[in-house]
């Protein structure tokens, strides 16, 4: 976390509120704004008392519909959280695709401390294996202007965005075989939220991955190693995560099935199940 015993007004800069493990961590898979609810609370805790809180978020008409609903639904429930935690808060919504973000959709105002989550988004973004237009590292490019506090990473420990046809139909299977065994766990079949994400989530992003080539191929993974290297290029450093985050995280997987997995390595955190690695998350700093 950001150490906010010196910060008043703190900006957050949100990507698609989203998280993979639609089960973990939550009741509620397609809720994913709890992990921010979740950093609101931890920011009471921090020395001084908590900052001013404004969280600009950034979310495209198709991920709004694949979790059923949008901006405005996410700023009511944070208002609340932030409301029951006395924390004064301000939410900005820009309903546009991340590769159309620029400068100025951000309004970034003086003497914000600046922090970036790139939740489950990057992945999104093409590459320089697709086009001449790069907008997985422009949007690094874009955030290291902001001379951010910290900048977080989360993303499925995969590798799909170059890999040929048949390594990517078994990294595919791999990957997502896990996540479908702790939805078993974490939810009934006949749940609402459950079959929702299922048909509208995980099953076009495995249709996406396996079934498409090209710009019409959108789920593009990359393992850690990968992403290091594209954050190292855009001149970041690594931060490591706070030991409390880490504790909590932990206290919460324990909450809910045996079989999920933490590890923390290298100041990394990859979340799995039954030791298979399935998210990794990490911190950097300019």
């Amino acid at each position: 976390m950001v150490q906010t015993a010196h910060v008043k007004r703190l900006w957050i800069w949100q990507f698609q509120f989203w998280i993979l493990l639609r089960s973990f961590f939550f009741e509620s898979c397609a809720q994913p704004n709890k992990v921010l609810a979740f950093k609101v609370r931890i920011l009471l805790l921090q020395p001084g008392g908590p900052p001013s809180i404004r969280i600009t978020g950034i979310d495209d008409s198709t991920s709004a519909y694949a979790r059923g609903g949008g901006l405005e639904i996410v700023r009511q429930r944070l208002s609340k959280v932030a409301e029951l935690c006395k924390v004064p808060f301000e939410f900005h919504a820009a309903a546009i695709s991340a590769t159309d973000v620029q400068f100025e959709n951000l309004r970034i105002q003086p003497g914000e401390a600046v922090a970036v989550n790139f939740a489950m988004m990057l992945h999104h973004m093409p590459d320089e294996s697709v086009g001449a237009q790069n907008h997985r590292d422009r949007l690094l490019r874009l955030a290291k202007s902001l001379s951010p506090k910290v900048v977080m990473l989360v993303e499925q420990e995969a590798n799909t965005n170059t890999a040929p046809f048949v390594p990517r139909f078994l990294e595919t299977m791999n990957h997502f075989l896990p996540i479908f065994e702790s939805i078993d766990v974490s939810l009934p079949r006949d749940h609402k939220e459950r079959i929702n994400v299922e048909q509208h989530c995980l099953a076009r992003e495995i249709v996406n991955i396996i079934a498409c080539e090209g710009p019409e191929r959108v789920e593009r993974h990359e393992l850690l190693g990968k992403w290091r290297s594209r954050f190292i290029m855009a001149g970041f450093k690594p931060f490591p995560l706070s030991s409390f985050v880490n504790s909590t995280i932990k206290s919460l997987l324990q909450s809910y099935c045996d079989k999920y997995t933490l590890e923390d390595k290298d100041g990394v955190l990859f979340l799995g199940w039954m030791n298979r690695a399935i998210v990794a998350s990490c911190a950097w700093r300019c």
